[in-house]
């Protein structure tokens, strides 16, 4: 399932990260619909508003459909059928939708018959791994993994701001795929837009985590099929709705348990055997003062500027094993989480059991 996510880049950040070809092959950056609505956050819940990644032509009808928008909508899918005045008083839970289900419900086979397919933007989400033997549970943040690019450089060389910005700028943001729906109020007024994200059996290597996930999206030919509800057909795209193996993750603070802890705490990696956050120095030094400074705001598309980067580039990472026991066997080991200086390599670490 997927019941928590972070999005916290800064608008033309995010807008630049989501850069895509036209049907024309013209480079293009999506715009935004109602951007005031968009509130970076680091602990995004269900009946909150997030980014959701649409074509352009469900709100302009002579539009190419292989055109993007960017709208910020409310994660929980309120039917376009549904009576009453009020969304919160739906009786059953929309903010995810069963790939295997999908076709059942009237709730996501409407919508999804009409085209209304999206792609939901995030850092990443937060998923809890439940321990068997007590009611504890340890959460993780999944995302994709980053690659360093020549304008990204190392992290290790990132000391400036100019440095930093660059390695911000290239963060890739997690793609996943959604359906929504369009209520108009009984009694009239401004019509909602909400969103489910589609959840299939996760993957081999988060399945000691969490037995299901989100449906990902992988790569731009995937995200334009997805989208392009003019040109391919739902039997088409329901083809692309499937676990991905290509993501990365690490532990992370009880600190997110509650939704209204929105700080830079909730991404920060802790050491499961240590029970208390790693220790960052030299570069990673920065990325944690970065953190702690640049809080999420609502921003005022008025007086947007060019963003200060505002992601780190978490390309490498290792996940220690959980002393908590799981359903199978021992998590596989992923690469180190930060580099600790810029000559540094990372170690490869052995799977060990316990």
């Amino acid at each position: 399932m997927c019941g928590r996510t972070s999005c916290h880049l800064p608008r033309d950040v995010l807008t630049r990260a989501c850069a895509y070809q036209d049907r024309q092959g013209q480079q293009r950056l999506p715009e935004w619909r109602h951007p005031d609505k968009y509130c970076p956050s680091y602990n995004n819940s269900p009946q909150s508003n997030s980014p959701v990644l649409l074509s352009r032509m469900h709100f302009e009808k002579s539009a190419d459909s292989s055109e993007r928008v960017i709208a910020p909508m409310r994660w929980g899918l309120v039917p376009s059928w549904f009576k009453e005045g009020d969304p919160s008083k739906l009786q059953f839970n929309t903010s995810n939708c069963r790939s295997d289900t999908i076709m059942e419900k009237p709730s996501f086979k409407v919508p999804l018959g009409k085209g209304r397919r999206c792609v939901v933007l995030a850092d990443g989400f937060y998923e809890w791994q439940r321990c068997q033997r007590t009611s504890q549970r340890q959460p993780y943040f999944i995302y994709f993994p980053q690659i360093k690019t020549e304008k990204s450089g190392s992290i290790g060389a990132a000391y400036s701001p100019e440095d930093w910005e660059k390695v911000w700028d290239n963060w890739r943001p997690l793609t996943m795929a959604g359906i929504f729906d369009c209520w108009e109020p009984p009694e009239g007024g401004d019509c909602l837009y909400s969103y489910t994200i589609i959840t299939v059996d996760s993957c081999k290597g988060l399945n000691d985590i969490h037995h299901r996930m989100p449906a990902i999206l992988d790569g731009e030919e995937a995200v334009s099929k997805w989208l392009d509800f003019g040109k391919i057909s739902t039997q088409e795209a329901l083809k692309l709705i499937h676990p991905t193996e290509n993501v990365i993750f690490h532990p992370v603070s009880h600190v997110v348990n509650n939704s209204r802890n929105n700080t830079p705490e909730c991404l920060i990696p802790v050491d499961l055997l240590i029970k208390k956050e790693l220790k960052a120095s030299g570069s990673s030094q920065k990325m944690l003062q970065w953190l702690a400074t640049k809080s999420p705001k609502k921003e005022n598309p008025e007086t947007s500027q060019k963003a200060e980067s505002d992601v780190p580039q978490w390309s490498s990472q290792f996940l220690q094993k959980s002393p908590f026991p799981t359903k199978r066997g021992s998590a596989k080991l992923l690469e180190q989480w930060l580099k600790k200086e810029k000559e540094e390599e990372p170690v490869a670490k052995r799977p060990h059991s316990q």
